[in-house]
């Protein structure tokens, strides 16, 4: 900084409110509410359901597979699925290939759910995205898929 100038004050140099991180936390806590109201009485998480979801679409997958397709680090989906093994929603069997190595199916019973909650899970997206018009909508999610 050169001598005799003052810096910015900091709320010209940082206003929290105009941050990616904050905007991204509000519209998380926004999804999140929304979730939680179409959600509750079936007793399933945002990642329980991207588990149980990505598990419809792919059928048997190793946990680590099920870890990266939904964004999930080892300790969370380690977690998720033990949580999904335990409620019958989702079952396991060795890897033929290798052993030590466990593969995750749905259940019966979690794809009854699933069935039952993919109505539900597009309309909590419906409603989160509801404030945009349905160019904004395409608009932030292509952007929203480039960062992450």
């Amino acid at each position: 900084m050169q001598q005799g100038t003052a810096p910015n004050t900091p709320s010209e140099a940082y206003r929290v409110e105009t941050q990616i991180g904050h905007l991204l936390r509000k519209a998380h806590q926004r999804a999140s509410s929304i979730f939680q109201s179409h959600f509750s009485d079936f007793q399933i998480t945002p990642t329980q359901f991207a588990a149980l979801a990505k598990l419809q679409d792919e059928g048997e997958l190793s946990q680590n597979h099920l870890g990266r397709l939904t964004a999930m680090d080892p300790a969370t989906i380690q977690g998720v699925t033990r949580r999904l093994i335990d409620r019958g929603l989702v079952a396991t069997r060795a890897d033929e290939s290798d052993r030590r190595r466990m593969l995750l199916r749905l259940t019966e019973q979690g794809q009854e759910l699933v069935r039952e909650l993919v109505p539900k899970a597009v309309s909590v997206s419906s409603m989160t995205l509801a404030p945009l018009s349905e160019e904004e909508e395409r608009q932030l999610l292509d952007l929203l898929s480039k960062l992450g």
